[in-house]
């Protein structure tokens, strides 16, 4: 049983657990999730690890509500356990001095990027980090965030926070006034889907961390399967980070609405 340590609301349905798991605290890089399952029988949950503290086994996860399953682990407390916690798994992200990265994180997909920001920073590029959300309550980690970033930049739909407006106007602000090397986009399907295409008109080179549809982690059930560059990827094994470019998002996007609609 994995404790949770620690819990804090980021808005309603955001929260951020600290969970004890010292194996994964020790092996996790980023880009690295986990699987777990709350209660005998429950849904297993893929949640990418948003932090790690190796000296204390502990690992952060930001978990939103979006259905039955994920309002039951936000409805977990201090002290309760998770069932399972499985991982590290994927593969972790690569990391390297290009230049300039640009972070782009949309709502909840920030807490992923947060990881993936430091280990930049550490490898010694500037790193421009950028936030975006529909709304100023759904802005999370930036104080993490901007501790590792050279600049932040923070968009919201209705202009409540930042700037107003969409990830892709405050990349391309950044990439019209200066050379950027590499950009790293992580959010809902899609906004990389824009990201990978404002990208591609400058020849940008993109990595995105994608989300889809995940049953076992292992690679054996294929529900997690995208088309990269022409061949058939399991985000769970092969991934979950991909060459922007070559994801067929059109495709991801039609089978994330699997089941959008309830079966009668």
């Amino acid at each position: 049983m994995n404790k949770i340590v620690s819990k804090e609301h980021f808005s309603e349905n955001v929260v951020k657990f600290e969970v004890e798991s010292p194996l994964i605290a020790r092996a996790r890089k980023p880009g690295h999730f986990v699987i777990v399952r709350t209660g005998e029988g429950g849904e297993r949950i893929p949640l990418t690890i948003a932090d790690a503290d190796p000296e204390r086994g502990t690992i952060t996860l930001v978990v939103q509500s979006v259905g039955v399953s994920t309002s039951k682990i936000n409805a977990l407390e201090p002290g309760d356990s998770f069932t399972d916690v499985v991982g590290p798994l994927g593969q972790a992200t690569h990391i390297e001095n290009v230049g300039t990265v640009v972070c782009c994180g949309g709502g909840v997909g920030v807490a992923p990027l947060l990881p993936i920001i430091k280990a930049m920073k550490q490898a010694g590029n500037r790193v421009i980090s950028i936030l975006a959300a529909r709304t100023a309550e759904l802005i999370i980690l930036e104080k993490e965030v901007a501790e590792w970033s050279d600049e932040v930049i923070v968009m919201t739909d209705d202009g409540s926070k930042g700037t107003k407006g969409l990830v892709t106007a405050g990349l391309e602000d950044v990439i019209t006034r200066e050379k950027v090397n590499q950009v790293v986009a992580i959010g809902p399907a899609v906004m990389m889907k824009f990201a990978a295409l404002t990208t591609q008109k400058y020849g940008i080179p993109t990595i995105v961390s994608l989300n889809t549809i995940m049953v076992d982690g292992t690679g054996m059930c294929g529900a997690c399967r995208v088309t990269v560059a022409g061949k058939t990827k399991f985000v769970c094994i092969d991934g979950p980070e991909f060459d922007a470019h070559k994801v067929d998002f059109d495709e991801m996007i039609m089978r994330l609405k699997s089941y959008n609609t309830p079966i009668r």
